[in-house]
């Protein structure tokens, strides 16, 4: 595998937010311990971290009533006053991009962010797969980003289409890692 050029290279931790993660109560413990993992260890490699979360303001004014999605955000009543987890260690010099779509392209600032800093690299992981991860791939990948998405990092309620998104979607568009092998890409 070809070495990371770190200050070319960003940890993108996506929707790794609190109330998302109460949502997944039995696998929570283990995302955090092993995206906790990945963030040192690309923080250890002087790689920027961006953390992204899925955000509205109160009464969802940001919300279309034609995004079927967006409905079902608005219903759950979520993502208004949520952080992100606490278990990452999130330094004050790492920021967080306010997305209010699916993608943490659509509408933000991050590519201007990232091009402005020269980072051509993306190492990508988020919660869900068939929300975040695959929305934000799919645009990364077209904006010629070179990528990598960390699988153990990575999850979906649908278990069965979150493998075969690893194995089919995210295996055309980026380098699918292991913690382990992402760990070693960045010691």
């Amino acid at each position: 595998m070809e070495a990371i050029s770190p200050a070319r290279t960003a940890l993108v931790v996506m929707h790794y937010q609190t109330d998302i993660l109460e949502l997944f109560p039995s696998v929570a413990p283990a995302l955090l311990a092993n995206t906790r993992k990945l963030c040192d260890a690309a923080r250890a490699k002087g790689v920027s971290v961006y953390f992204a979360n899925l955000q509205f303001s109160p009464g969802y004014p940001e919300v279309s009533p034609l995004n079927k999605n967006g409905q079902g955000i608005r219903q759950l009543g979520l993502f208004v006053d949520d952080r992100i987890a606490p278990e990452l260690g999130q330094r004050t010099s790492e920021p967080v991009i306010i997305a209010h779509r699916a993608s943490v392209f659509f509408g933000t600032d991050l590519q201007a962010r990232l091009f402005a800093q020269g980072i051509d690299s993306l190492i990508m992981v988020g919660i869900a797969s068939t929300g975040v991860v695959l929305s934000s791939v799919a645009y990364a990948s077209d904006a010629d980003f070179r990528l990598y998405t960390v699988k153990d990092c990575c999850y979906d309620p649908d278990q069965v289409v979150h493998e075969h998104l690893f194995s089919t979607a995210f295996e055309s568009r980026t380098t699918v890692l292991s913690l382990v092998d992402a760990l070693s890409l960045l010691a």
